[in-house]
C-alpha cells in the first residue's frame, strides 16, 4: 500500500498483530528472531551502523534507558531513544534528542518498511508484528539520524524480543520482579533467565539485580558468554534522599552514586523514590563503561541529565491543590514503590485512587497490596484494549 501521510503510516502500523492490545503469546518463542532478522535485512541491517545500550529488566528499564539518554545528550551527544510503550503518540517510542520522530521521517521510513514486510511475508509465511515493525522503525531512523548512541529498551523478556537482534555496546538489566508470568515463567530464576538472553560474548553487562536467584542467573551466564560484569551492592551503590511536595514548596530527590574511584554525590533527579535513584545508580555504571568506549561524559552532564530527565507517568505530579499523582505501576513490586514514595515524600492527606488494570496482571496481589492504602477508590477500565480488567473483578 502507497504510504504518504501520518495517517497512512499509522494505519499501516496498527493493522498488525498487536501483542500490547491482545496479551503476549504463552511462549515468547512466538515472537520469532528469524523474522525480525529477515526484515533488518531488507532493510540493510541499520542496527549493525549503531552503537547501542540494550536495556532489559522487569520495571525500570524504560526510566533507566530515559536518563541515560538524558545524561549523554547533556555530555553534548546525539542520542536515540527506543521505549514502550508510548502514552498519547506512537511516535514517541522513536526519539532523538528527545523529539519524536518527525512526520516526514516516519512517512518515508514506514514506505520503506512496508516494502520490506511484504517481501518478508512473502518470504516466510508470517507478517511482522506491530512491534517488530516499531524495532525496525526505531533501527532505521536512528541510523538515518546518524545518532552517537542508541538507548534501546526491551519490549518483553529479553531473549526472543525483537530488539535482540542488536550487537549492542553494553547492555544492562535493571531489575527483575514478577510480571508477565506465562510467558517469562513465575519465580525470579527463569525470569531472570528470559532477561539474561541480551547479555551478548564479551559485552559489559550493568546489572541492578538483588534477588539471590536470579543474580545467581544472571552471574552463570555473564560467565559463560566471558561478559564482564559490573554489579549492584558489589561494584557500584548508591545512596537516596527523598523529595518533599508540600503547600508551598516543591523539593527535588537527591542520588549518591559510587563505583571504584567514580563518586558523584547530591545529584538531582528529576523522577520520584528510591527505585528511581535504583535506576539511576544502573544509569550511572553505564556511563562507566561508555567512558571505557572512549565516549567524553563528565560529572557535569550526569548533573544535568539525571535532574533533567523526565519519564511521563512514573509518579507523575500533574496537579496540585489538590496534587495529583499518574503512574503506570503493574505489579506488586511497582505498587510497593510507588506506596513508599507517597508515604515518603508527599504531604500524609486523604488520599484517593483511581485504578485501571490489564486482567493478564497478578489481580490479587496487586490489589492485596493497595487496600487499606487509601481512603476511596475507584475501579474503572480503560477503552480500546481487550486486556483491561473487568472493574467489578477488582472490586
Amino acid at each position: 500500500m502507497p504510504i504518504t501521510t501520518v495517517d497512512d503510516a499509522l494505519a499501516f502500523w496498527f493493522s498488525r498483530i498487536n501483542y500490547e492490545h491482545r496479551g503476549m503469546p504463552s511462549d515468547p518463542r512466538a515472537l520469532r528472531l528469524d523474522r525480525m532478522r529477515a526484515l533488518l535485512s531488507r532493510l540493510g541491517h541499520p542496527e549493525r551502523r549503531l552503537r547501542i545500550v540494550h536495556i532489559a529488566g522487569s520495571k525500570g528499564k524504560g526510566s533507566t534507558a530515559a536518563m541515560l539518554a538524558s545524561i549523554v545528550q547533556a555530555a553534548g551527544y546525539r542520542v536515540g531513544l527506543f521505549t514502550s510503550p508510548h502514552l498519547t503518540d506512537a511516535r514517541e517510542r522513536v526519539q532523538v534528542d528527545g523529539r519524536p520522530i518527525p512526520a516526514a521521517c516516519m512517512v518515508a521510513s514506514m514506505q520503506r518498511i512496508a516494502d520490506a514486510v511484504d517481501r518478508v511475508t512473502a518470504d516466510q509465511g508470517s507478517s511482522p508484528t506491530f512491534f517488530e515493525i516499531a524495532t525496525a522503525l526505531g533501527f532505521l531512523h536512528f541510523a538515518q539520524s546518524e545518532v552517537d548512541l542508541a538507548v534501546i529498551e526491551v519490549g518483553l523478556g529479553g531473549r526472543f524480543d525483537s530488539t535482540n537482534v542488536c550487537d549492542p555496546a553494553v547492555t544492562a538489566i535493571v531489575s527483575i520482579s514478577r510480571d508477565h508470568t506465562q510467558q517469562l515463567g513465575d519465580i525470579p530464576a527463569q525470569i531472570a533467565f528470559e532477561k539474561a538472553g541480551i547479555i551478548k560474548p564479551g559485552r559489559p553487562v550493568i546489572s541492578g539485580v538483588r534477588e539471590p536467584a536470579a543474580r545467581a542467573v544472571i552471574q552463570r551466564i555473564a560467565r559463560q558468554r566471558h561478559a564482564p560484569l559490573t554489579e549492584i551492592d558489589a561494584d557500584f551503590h548508591f545512596e537516596y534522599e527523598p523529595g518533599h511536595v508540600t503547600p508551598s514548596e516543591w523539593l527535588q530527590p537527591k542520588v549518591s552514586c559510587f563505583l571504584g574511584s567514580s563518586v558523584a554525590r547530591s545529584m538531582r533527579l528529576g523522577l520520584w523514590g528510591s527505585h528511581q535513584a535504583a535506576n539511576a545508580a544502573v544509569a550511572f555504571a553505564c556511563v562507566a563503561r561508555l567512558r571505557d568506549l572512549g565516549m567524553t561524559i563528565p560529572e557535569s552532564a550526569i548533573r544535568t541529565g539525571l535532574a533533567g530527565v523526565r519519564w511521563p507517568a512514573r509518579i507523575e505530579l500533574v496537579g496540585r491543590h489538590p496534587d495529583v499523582i499518574l503512574d503506570c505501576a503493574h505489579n506488586e513490586a511497582s505498587i510497593a514503590c510507588l506506596l513508599e514514595t507517597l508515604d515518603a515524600s508527599f504531604p500524609k492527606t486523604r488520599r484517593g485512587l483511581v485504578l485501571g488494570i490489564s486482567r493478564d496482571k497478578d489481580l490479587p496481589a496487586i490489589v492485596t497490596r493497595l487496600r487499606g492504602q487509601f481512603d476511596h477508590v475507584v475501579f474503572t477500565r480503560y477503552a480500546g484494549s481487550r486486556r483491561a480488567a473487568d472493574p467489578q473483578e477488582l472490586a
